[in-house]
């Protein structure tokens, strides 16, 4: 009799701070249409949202004044509210006012070279040109197979790392579940070596036979912090 075959979990791609920090500095913001793109990746990476929902984003869904916040369309037509970072919101504020007339309907990041609105496709085109770019300074980019998907769990591994708990990633990304959001912790290296740099902690005496030892490590539950 066969064995049944399990499910295979395909690897997560992500990008970590230099390799985002990179993808950031590939674009000319001299221009109106690299400060779009910069504004787009930067509001994609502070709100780990997905590409359809960036997309559909609207200015009345963006509070940019006082602790900015944005409402998202998730799946099942499901509403949350993300913070926007100070740097994030002020991107957004200026990219508005360079046309205040034309983000009555929808925002300036989502409006491609001939004035009509981004499509996933258009993204990714971007997204694409742009790491290449960015490889010729971090040569890890060359090897990895990035897509607007991918900015997403680059926030998930973020926060992760920053010491947010599950429950905050899960609310924050819109997961239907923590399963889908404790996948994070296995896709990162330097997470998986965190329990090698902790000191064992060892019992002061011999466990009785069939007992157990048990041990909650403490941590400290940070902000995540890349708005330079």
């Amino acid at each position: 009799m066969p064995f049944k075959r399990g499910a295979i979990e395909a690897p997560i791609e992500y990008l970590d701070r230099t390799e985002l920090d990179a993808l950031l500095k590939s674009i000319d913001r001299s221009r109106h249409l690299g400060r779009r793109d910069y504004a787009l990746f930067a509001f994609m990476f502070n709100t780990g949202a997905r590409v359809q929902e960036v997309l559909d984003v609207r200015v009345s869904d963006v509070r940019l004044e006082g602790p900015g916040q944005v409402r998202l369309m998730g799946k099942g037509r499901k509403v949350r509210i993300c913070p926007l970072w100070p740097a994030t919101a002020r991107l957004l504020r200026d990219l508005i006012a360079e046309h205040p007339a034309a983000a009555t309907s929808a925002t300036q990041r989502s409006s491609s070279r001939t004035g009509q609105p981004l499509t996933r496709y258009g993204v990714r085109y971007l997204l694409k040109r742009y790491v290449q770019k960015a490889s010729q300074l971090v040569p890890s980019l060359k090897g990895k197979s990035l897509h607007p998907h991918s900015i997403r769990h680059s926030t998930a591994v973020a926060l992760l790392k920053s010491g947010v708990d599950f429950a905050t990633i899960s609310q924050w990304l819109g997961h239907a579940g923590l399963n889908t959001t404790m996948r994070y912790a296995r896709a990162d290296i330097d997470l998986k070596r965190r329990p090698l740099r902790r000191p064992s902690r060892m019992p002061s005496r011999p466990l009785p036979a069939g007992g157990s030892c048990s041990t909650a490590p403490t941590s400290s539950v940070g902000c995540v912090d890349f708005r330079k």
